[in-house]
């Protein structure tokens, strides 16, 4: 692979110094990343990161919203799924794989009675199903080793299968 590649719209001589980099210093992987919600209107929310544009989230009007933006746990789905592409397209580009076409499906059952408070239970998704669509120039022993490996190391897959420390703090101005 030339120090110039750039395979799948990926520039893997960055992605190859970033990896070189965190092999000679494993203490610059340890990153931290920030999000800040407001509150605009119903439940309309505006989510910013970084310097970027911001983005927003809503409930459909059956559940009382504008049906605006994605709510939260379609925002986590998508989330979910943006992150195994990213994990897809990164490693695949990498092993020097060309992608012609991913699609991923997800899917989760959200009981809104728990949410509610109208019943005891499990408000989250007990289960999330993803169907991954790949089309790619590898054999499928490959592509299998490029999944498990993508699967293993979703850094949004990893944080919704382990049990994650929530530390909320409220802050108010009485």
């Amino acid at each position: 692979m030339t120090a110039s590649a750039t395979i799948n719209g990926v520039d893997t001589a960055q992605i190859t110094t970033l990896v070189g980099h965190l092999t000679e210093v494993p203490s610059a992987g340890d990153t931290t990343w920030r999000a800040e919600v407001t509150w605009v209107d119903g439940f309309r929310n505006e989510v910013r990161v970084r310097d970027l544009s911001p983005t927003y989230v809503d409930e459909p009007e059956t559940l009382g919203g504008r049906n605006s933006a994605p709510n939260p746990v379609e925002q986590l789905l998508g989330a979910l799924g943006s992150c195994l592409a990213t994990g897809y397209t990164a490693n695949a580009s990498l092993r020097g794989i060309t992608i012609r076409d991913l699609r991923i499906e997800l899917e989760g059952h959200i009981d809104l009675g728990c949410f509610l408070g109208i019943k005891a239970g499990y408000a989250g998704y007990p289960e999330v199903s993803v169907k991954v669509n790949l089309d790619a120039d590898a054999p499928a022993e490959t592509l299998q080793d490029l999944h498990e490996h993508v699967l293993i190391a979703s850094p949004v897959g990893n944080t919704i299968q382990s049990a994650v420390a929530l530390k909320a703090q409220l802050v108010t101005n009485n």
